[in-house]
């Protein structure tokens, strides 16, 4: 089975990140939704891609200065939002754990905790440039997935995947080939990839194997399932 993942939900058809995204990427038939993680000034598990709030509303300055109150006047959801229509809408969450340019004290205890609150340590897979980070998580919390995201070839990623005690690659899709998915697969590791949006590329990564192919557009996916 390869998961259709709806990257920062719906994002190619609603503002990314936003309660209307997931929603939307629910109503197109996704099998879960990739998001962002950061915290908020007071330390709560925030829903954003970038480390600012400048491209995506119409306030300035980083997450980590406001509240969550004042980021949800905003439009940015809480963690424990989507959570919640995860779990009444059955669906698996990837959760990108942004602590890179800023580096979130307890960043990784916090999203845990939340997990933990709600029962979804099966339905949830924690991934993050700062493969430290995965490190951590597992160190933390041992049953819930971990992925390790990179944007450049790797040489024998699978090899490294073991090294760091992760269960999954998620590598652009424009570097993964079919060799690659099996030797990550002969080693029992999942190979989701992102961001995948062109209906060729989408059709290539079924046939190379890919687990999870994650895109702004679910409704694309879906049809090469």
């Amino acid at each position: 089975m390869i998961f259709n993942m709806a990257h920062r939900g719906a994002s190619g058809h609603e503002p990314e990140n936003t309660i209307g995204a997931f929603e939307r990427a629910i109503e197109l038939g996704c099998d879960g939704i990739e998001t962002d993680v950061q915290l908020s000034k007071d330390g709560i598990p925030i829903l954003i891609h970038d480390e600012t709030v400048d491209r995506t509303t119409t306030n300035s300055g980083f997450v980590k200065d406001f509240t969550c109150s004042e980021l949800r006047d905003m439009g940015i959801p809480s963690l424990e939002q989507l959570m919640i229509l995860a779990k009444l809408n059955h669906i698996v969450l990837n959760l990108e754990l942004k602590n890179g340019i800023v580096l979130y004290k307890e960043l990784e205890e916090k999203v845990i905790d939340i997990i933990k609150k709600y029962r979804m340590e099966q339905s949830v897979i924690l991934s993050s440039f700062n493969h430290q980070s995965m490190v951590k998580c597992k160190q933390i919390e041992a049953s819930i997935m971990t992925g390790l995201l990179y944007i450049e070839n790797l040489v024998q990623p699978e090899k490294y995947c073991k090294y760091v005690g992760a269960d999954a690659l998620h590598p652009h899709y424009r570097t993964v080939n079919k060799e690659m998915v099996e030797a990550a697969h002969e080693r029992c590791m999942k190979v989701n990839v992102y961001t995948v949006n062109e209906e060729e590329d989408i059709q290539n990564m079924v046939e190379v194997g890919a687990d999870m192919i994650i895109s702004n557009y679910p409704d694309r996916v879906k049809k090469y399932l």
